[in-house]
């Protein structure tokens, strides 16, 4: 029987797991997790712990119509490594889920505690007949 802890608490409790890995590294090997929901949790966790490490301004996960899953990062213009379309699925869904964001166009602020801080990140979705894209804002 699957764990139905909070999915909040579980985002937190991977920061705590991977704040002191590569991020970078540890998304590029989500693709092959057997465990699709489990991932898009990691990968969450993983973009708030790259973004804080990389002043980031924002990380955004899009989702086309079509199902390909790209990943750019705002501080430079660069991709990040994609988590592909089934766990990027499951991201976007995750992340509406953890701050029930419903609609077409929403925002919400996230709280993450990571080791003995925090973060506010800014959570958007945005949906039209293109796709859907999630972004995380990292406070300036």
């Amino acid at each position: 029987m699957k764990d139905k802890r909070s999915l909040h608490l579980k985002v937190q409790e991977l920061c705590d797991c991977y704040a002191t890995t590569d991020p970078l590294r540890e998304m590029s090997a989500l693709k092959s997790d057997s465990d699709r929901e489990e991932a898009a949790l990691k990968w969450l966790a993983l973009a708030a712990l790259h973004g804080v490490n990389a002043n980031a301004e924002k990380i955004s996960i899009t989702r086309s119509a079509s199902g390909e899953v790209t990943v750019k990062a705002e501080y430079r213009i660069t991709e990040l490594p994609s988590p592909g379309a089934e766990i990027g699925e499951k991201i976007i869904a995750a992340a509406r889920e953890i701050t029930h964001l419903e609609g077409d166009k929403a925002k919400s602020p996230l709280a993450l505690g990571i080791r003995d801080s925090g973060i506010d990140i800014q959570i958007k979705v945005k949906k039209d007949e293109k796709g859907e894209k999630l972004t995380l804002n990292f406070p300036g």
